[in-house]
């Protein structure tokens, strides 16, 4: 690494590129320690700070270095630790906690699988505020309820699959997987005239084998940022601090349509969405369209070239 500057003419080219000091400075740290490097000049060396090469060989030396430096940037980009980390946000399957949009949006949902006592009151209250939001229908609920499922696509509000039966969807085949999807679809399709794209697993549980089924079979698997926990029967304003607290755009808050608070809650947490300078929406409408991905937090975020 060293050249010597004894018995020859030499062309001294400073090479001012700092990834070449960088290189140098981890393959020999000590050339550049003030004791180490006057020693070498003593001795009629200079370290790599400046090359010193024959004048003949310069130009044929500085083209291949110059191809050499070319030829490694690709790799260098490719392996640099952003994108390494980007290529590790994508390598497990997992579900849209939330998504990175700059529209002052969050959306709100609730999962209907057990009675609907409180359910008309919800409807009425997202309508005297002008609020569409996801409903995730199991089809035991379906099946007790038609009217009231028909009554939520009737005033427009989005529909999802939330299984047949409400199991834990990790402990399922595949095929099991497939077949609570499509009777689902089939029998909210049947009953509201609705075609669910979006599908919430019961309890929030999952693997990848469940992401993997729900994708093929079309549909976006939907989890939630902020949970509102109305089910363990949590006071109004417990639940909207619950849900407020922190909140961003993106988020997803999830409800059900017959909490004993939910209904109460429901006002205190669209007005509190309104001072925060956000408004509800159904999940659909929040996320992202084209070329997106989901990342290691299950952040559904743009693509960007």
């Amino acid at each position: 690494m060293l050249i010597p500057l004894h018995g020859r003419r030499f062309l001294r080219i400073r090479l001012c590129l700092a990834v070449c000091r960088i290189f140098f400075t981890r393959l020999w740290p000590g050339a550049y320690r003030p004791p180490v490097r006057n020693m070498l000049r003593k001795r009629g060396c200079y370290t790599m700070r400046f090359i010193f090469i024959p004048r003949k060989k310069a130009g044929s030396l500085l083209s291949g270095f110059l191809l050499l430096l070319f030829a490694a940037l690709p790799a260098a980009l490719l392996f640099s630790p952003a994108a390494l980390q980007a290529m590790g946000q994508e390598s497990r399957l997992l579900p849209i906690y939330k998504v990175d949009t700059e529209k002052p949006l969050v959306g709100i949902s609730f999962d209907a699988s057990w009675g609907a006592e409180h359910s008309p009151e919800i409807l009425d209250t997202l309508d005297e505020y002008g609020v569409k939001a996801s409903f995730f229908l199991v089809n035991i609920w379906v099946e007790d309820y038609p009217e009231l499922a028909r009554e939520i696509a009737a005033r427009g509000h989005e529909i999802g699959l939330h299984s047949v039966s409400h199991p834990h969807f990790s402990s399922l085949s595949p095929e099991e997987i497939r077949a609570e999807l499509q009777e689902n679809f089939a029998l909210i399709q049947e009953t509201t005239g609705y075609c669910p794209t979006l599908f919430r697993p019961p309890f929030g549980d999952y693997n990848e084998q469940v992401i993997s089924q729900v994708l093929d079979c079309g549909f976006d698997c939907i989890q939630w940022s902020k949970d509102s926990l109305d089910w363990k029967d949590l006071s109004a304003e417990v639940i909207c601090q619950r849900v407020l607290k922190d909140i961003h755009a993106g988020d997803i808050l999830l409800f059900h349509n017959n909490g004993l608070h939910t209904a109460e809650a429901l006002p205190l947490v669209l007005e509190g969405l309104a001072e925060l300078g956000l408004q509800a929406a159904p999940v659909g409408e929040i996320l992202l369209e084209g070329d997106c991905y989901v990342d290691s937090q299950g952040v559904q975020r743009r693509r960007h070239p």
